[in-house]
């Protein structure tokens, strides 16, 4: 079953495509082209998966809090760091204690004023609400994993 991919922020399917490069380095690509390296074992500059998913915590609730913002003034810093301790326990390996900070300063006057009062409101919008990433970590979202033999 062919499914249309959809891009934006409208609903719709999602979906990405890695290839093993070597043993441990794959090659992700999204259907518009784009691509990314990640690895697994963390010895090299390349992403770790939990990096990317931190990267997806961040990227998420950062470009919903810069559109509602910006929009009043420009940031003159606009930075997210997105962190969380990786665990293993008797259900497997997995992250906790996940937090994503904003780092960010407006100019000062009236716009830089607005968008600082927006600032809470707009951070709380998207991680209530609007980042697909967080609300699909915190709602639990199952994952199936399936086999197609090529």
């Amino acid at each position: 079953m062919t499914q249309e991919h959809t891009g934006g922020t409208g609903t719709g399917h999602r979906s990405v495509s890695m290839t093993r490069l070597e043993k441990g380095l794959y090659e992700v690509r999204n259907p518009r082209g784009g691509t990314i390296r990640c690895g697994g074992g963390g010895e090299s500059e390349d992403f770790t998966p939990v990096e990317l998913l931190l990267t997806a915590m961040a990227a998420c609730g950062g470009s919903d809090v810069d559109w509602m913002t910006s929009r009043l003034a420009e940031p003159e810093v606009f930075e997210l760091v997105a962190e969380g301790e990786k665990t293993k326990d008797d259900a497997g390996n997995h992250l906790t204690d996940l937090v994503v900070t904003f780092r960010v300063r407006f100019p000062e006057g009236a716009d830089g004023d607005r968008a600082r009062e927006r600032l809470p409101s707009a951070m709380a919008r998207s991680h209530d609400r609007l980042c697909t990433v967080t609300q699909t970590i915190t709602r639990g979202t199952p994952v199936e994993v399936t086999l197609e033999e090529v």
